[in-house]
C-alpha cells in the first residue's frame, strides 16, 4: 500500500505540474506527498524527479516509468471502484442532456427504471434540441442523434429509429395522397429547422436509390412535437422519427405514406467525456441504456 501511494503522489505530481496541485488533488499535504514520492524512488531504487527549489523534472528512468505507471494506476483504480461498489450503493449525480421529443417520448420511462434501481443517485435531466458542449456546460452524458465527431466524445450506440414521412388522414382526404416523393412538391411540408435536410427531404426507394426531394411549407420548427401537432391538425406532411410519430401511426391519426419505400434511420447515440477512467455510476448508466434499448 506504502508503494501504491507513493506511486498515485508521483503520477499525480506530474500530471498536475507541482506537488502541490497533487497534493490537493489527493488530500493530502505537500510534505506528505514528498515523503511518499521519496519513498517510492528508495524503494524502486531510482530517482524519478529532478528537483530544484523552483522546478522538478523527470529524470529519464523517472520518465520511462511514468509512461508504464500511469495506465496501472487507473486500471488499479477502477478496479477498486468495481468492487466497492458491491458493497455501496451509487451516490451523488448525473447530468444528462437529451432532444426534447425524444425524452418525453422514449427516455424518461427508461431513465425510471434506471433511478428504480440506484435511488441514491440523483438525476438531472436538461432537454433541448441542440448540441450542448458537453465539457465545457457540465454535463456527464448527452443523447445524440447521428455520428460523433468529437474526438474529445466517447459514445455508444443505443438504437435507431425510422424516419417516417407522414400526414392526418383530414390533410389527406382535402389534398390528395402522395404516391411517389416527387408528389412532394404539390403538398405542404412541415419541415424540422435542426436537420440538415429541412429543405430537402431524402427518401429511398425500394431499391435503394436515394431521392432528394426539394419540400416547401407553411410551417417550420425546431422540435418534433410541434410539428406533428400541426399535423394531426391536418396542416401539412411530415418526416420524423418513429418515437414521435409511432404511437399516432398505430392508432390511425396519422398515415404512413409511399409505404413501399425504405425508411432511413436515425442512429441514437450515448455521448460522454473521453476520460481515461469512466466513473461507475456513468458506466451503470450507459449499460443501462444499451441493455435497455437493446430490449426495445
Amino acid at each position: 500500500m506504502d508503494r501504491l501511494s507513493g506511486l498515485a503522489a508521483f503520477i499525480r505530481t506530474v500530471e498536475l505540474g507541482s506537488q502541490a496541485a497533487a497534493a490537493k488533488a489527493l488530500g493530502l499535504s505537500r510534505v506528505a506527498i514528498g515523503r511518499q514520492i521519496q519513498g517510492l524512488e528508495q524503494q524502486l531504487g531510482v530517482r524519478l524527479l529532478q528537483r530544484t527549489t523552483r522546478s522538478q523534472t523527470l529524470t529519464e528512468a523517472g520518465t520511462a516509468f511514468f509512461e508504464r505507471a500511469r495506465p496501472a494506476l487507473d486500471q488499479l483504480q477502477e478496479a477498486a471502484e468495481q468492487a466497492a461498489e458491491f458493497r455501496t450503493s451509487l451516490r451523488g449525480s448525473l447530468r444528462i442532456n437529451a432532444p426534447i421529443s425524444f425524452a418525453a417520448h422514449s427516455l424518461a420511462p427508461v431513465l425510471a427504471g434506471f433511478s428504480a434501481r440506484y435511488p441514491e443517485l440523483e438525476i438531472e435531466l436538461t432537454l433541448n434540441d441542440r448540441a450542448v458542449d458537453l465539457i465545457g456546460e457540465g454535463y456527464d452524458l448527452a443523447l445524440r442523434v447521428g455520428e460523433v465527431k468529437d474526438i474529445n466524445l466517447a459514445s455508444r450506440k443505443l438504437a435507431q429509429f425510422p424516419v417516417i414521412p407522414c400526414a392526418a388522414p383530414s390533410y389527406l382526404a382535402r389534398h390528395g395522397t402522395p404516391l411517389e416523393p416527387a408528389d412532394l412538391l404539390a403538398h405542404n411540408c412541415l419541415r424540422y429547422l435542426l436537420s440538415s435536410q429541412s429543405q430537402g427531404w431524402l427518401l429511398v426507394a425500394a431499391d435503394g436509390t436515394r431521392h432528394t426531394i426539394p419540400v416547401r411549407g407553411n410551417m417550420a420548427a425546431n422540435n418534433g412535437d410541434t410539428l406533428m401537432a400541426a399535423a394531426l391538425a391536418g396542416q401539412g406532411i411530415i418526416l420524423q422519427p418513429s418515437f414521435i410519430v409511432g404511437e399516432a401511426l398505430r392508432d390511425g391519426r396519422l398515415v404512413q405514406l409511399f409505404p413501399g419505400w425504405q425508411n432511413r434511420h436515425l442512429v441514437l447515440h450515448a455521448v460522454f467525456p473521453a476520460t481515461r477512467m469512466m466513473p461507475i455510476k456513468l458506466r451503470r448508466l450507459v449499460d443501462f441504456l444499451v441493455e435497455a434499448y437493446r430490449k426495445a
